[in-house]
């Protein structure tokens, strides 16, 4: 759930002109999503230098960087942490069904196929920036996510923009 909405997030932002930013209290009207909730995530991607937060009230978030630089990938680890998702804890070594210590030489196949599809994901992600996604949509879109974001308004006071 954190990393559809961060890469939704990331993906609005990179629709915005450089110097603009959204608060969080406006991403979570534009998603409909919990606002307090929504800005504990996106200080996530604060932490990792994929945004900057800005306090006061003109203050919200932009992406720290131009968009051809940040990758699917360094908002996913960023949420996610780089480890695989599959570790082999070496079952096919116990219990009934154990395999002879000779048939367990090289590694688990199941194992080095899960290892070879994380990193097939991880390189495919990696190829795909945010400018890359923007320029896949409608032509028309970029400036009606800037419409309708504006259009949510800014955070009030008892909720700051950046969270």
């Amino acid at each position: 759930m954190p990393d559809e909405w961060l890469l939704h997030c990331a993906a609005t932002l990179a629709q915005l002109d450089p110097s603009s930013t959204a608060s969080a209290a406006q991403l979570a009207r534009y998603f409909d999503l919990p606002a307090p909730y929504l800005a504990k995530q996106l200080q996530t991607l604060v932490k990792a230098g994929v945004l900057v937060a800005t306090t006061g009230p003109a203050g919200g978030f932009q992406l720290a960087q131009p968009a051809s630089e940040i990758t699917l990938l360094r908002i996913v680890e960023a949420v996610d942490g780089s480890s695989p998702p599959y570790a082999c804890r070496e079952i096919r070594q116990q219990g009934q069904g154990a395999l002879p210590a000779d048939e367990c030489q090289n590694m688990c196949v199941l194992a080095e196929k899960m290892a070879a599809a994380h990193e097939a994901w991880r390189r495919s992600l990696a190829d795909v920036s945010l400018a890359d996604i923007v320029a896949t949509l409608p032509p028309a879109a970029p400036a009606r996510t800037r419409s309708r974001l504006t259009s949510t308004g800014r955070a009030d006071p008892t909720h700051p923009s950046p969270g």
